[in-house]
């Protein structure tokens, strides 16, 4: 029997793995398509320490119907899942409100804070600080208008000592040659870091953890049931896996397992999609959000990657690759000088909660089971601070954080 199993070889699953090993657990990973093959390789590859604000939030709803009516905007539900969804959406509008939103972004910064404090430990333990960067984000705006509609943000951000500037579109200019000038003004936010690849870190994680021992298998699990002094894990294949604890790291598809327990953990799908260009397109000098548009471009070790946007779709109907599309033509004319050609296109699940927050503790029917899964956007970005806390609840200590916002039963 394994000390411990971690299902799911994405960056918050591998994250948690190595910060088991580092508490002297024996840990074994179990993954259904393999290391950094989900979201964890498409992503923007930001550490958004910064984005404190949950995404549902009323600023959302106000902006929800004109997005909802372009297929391809910054929020789309394809027709063929909109009753299938209409609970969770439900539960999103009622996280929208005021008094909810106060509740979730006090929880989302406590979060950030942790993971941001464990972020360089972690790197410089598993061999990966110089994939680190720190170039800062630059978010623009079309009018002055538009940005006095983001102040409310900017206000928590600085009532939490968040740094930014806002720039005239001069000052943009300066720190970013080459936005077409119907962006007139924009924020820079120096803390924000990001990575020089997601997909080549993640793998970096996976290489380490194999280095230090651990092991990294191949399986789609099905069920867990709780046995006696452990717990025992059930494949597509028939076989199985015990282990006296189970870190269950699945991202999007997280639900589905626990649900063999008999919890309903109402965990959705934002497809995501993105495209990467060759490096040397444009003079990209840090992340930029296009917030008015839904997406971000973000200069990676291996190229220019244009993605962003919300579908709420679900695992099964096939992607909409217009949306990537999309996206890209609008990069092009918001940055005249990008080159479109010779792109890649990426799509892949994001797992989201209603509230925005994610699910973290242990299982209610099975205590032996940790939850740690639906970061939503930011599961690079949490990924550090929840493997801490995975790894606290596994060897018994009290989590670095209160874990009741995180709940996975508080729904």
């Amino acid at each position: 029997m394994s000390q411990v199993i971690v299902i799911g070889a994405g960056v918050v699953g591998l994250s948690a793995a190595l910060a088991a090993q580092a508490r002297g657990l024996s840990v074994v990973v179990i993954d259904r398509e393999g290391p950094a093959a989900g979201a964890s390789a498409g992503n923007a590859g930001a550490f958004a320490f910064t984005d404190i604000l949950p995404l549902a939030s009323p600023g959302i709803l106000r902006k929800a119907p004109k997005w909802l009516l372009d297929p391809l905007g910054p929020l789309s539900v394809p027709p063929a899942y909109a009753l299938k969804i209409a609970p969770w959406m439900f539960r999103f509008w009622r996280a929208c409100q005021p008094g909810r939103v106060a509740h979730s972004t006090t929880a989302q910064t406590a979060l950030m804070d942790l993971s941001k404090a464990e972020l360089e430990p972690f790197l410089a333990a598993t061999g990966t600080l110089p994939m680190l960067r720190k170039d800062g984000n630059l978010q623009v705006y079309e009018s002055a208008a538009e940005l006095k509609s983001a102040e409310p943000g900017w206000a928590a951000r600085a009532a939490h000592g968040i740094a930014f500037h806002h720039l005239t579109a001069r000052e943009m200019a300066d720190l970013q040659p080459g936005l077409a000038p119907r962006f007139t003004h924009g924020t820079f936010t120096p803390g924000w870091y990001s990575i020089a690849d997601p997909k080549l870190y993640t793998l970096a994680l996976a290489e380490r953890f194999t280095a230090q021992g651990g092991s990294l298998l191949r399986a789609e699990i099905t069920a867990l049931k709780p046995v006696e002094g452990g717990v025992e894990l059930l494949t597509t294949t028939g076989s199985t896996h015990r282990a006296d604890q189970v870190v269950l790291a699945a991202g999007a598809f997280s639900h589905r397992i626990a649900r063999s327990l008999g919890e309903k953990i109402p965990l959705e799908t934002e497809r995501g999609y993105n495209t990467t260009l060759p490096a040397d397109d444009f003079d990209l000098r840090m992340q930029v959000t296009f917030g008015g548009h839904g997406f971000v471009i973000t200069r990676l070790s291996t190229g220019l990657r244009v993605g962003g946007a919300v579908e709420l779709g679900g695992l099964d109907l096939p992607p909409n690759y217009k949306r990537a599309e999309a996206m890209l033509q609008k990069a092009q004319a918001f940055l005249p000088g990008l080159n479109p050609a010779g792109g890649v296109q990426w799509f892949g699940f994001r797992p989201s909660l209603p509230d925005s927050l994610p699910a973290i503790g242990p299982s209610r029917a099975a205590p032996r089971v940790i939850y740690a899964f639906g970061h939503g956007h930011l599961g690079l970005t949490q990924s550090a601070g929840t493997a801490r806390l995975v790894a606290d609840m596994l060897t018994g200590r009290t989590p670095a954080l209160d874990l009741t916002p995180f709940s996975p039963h508080r729904f």
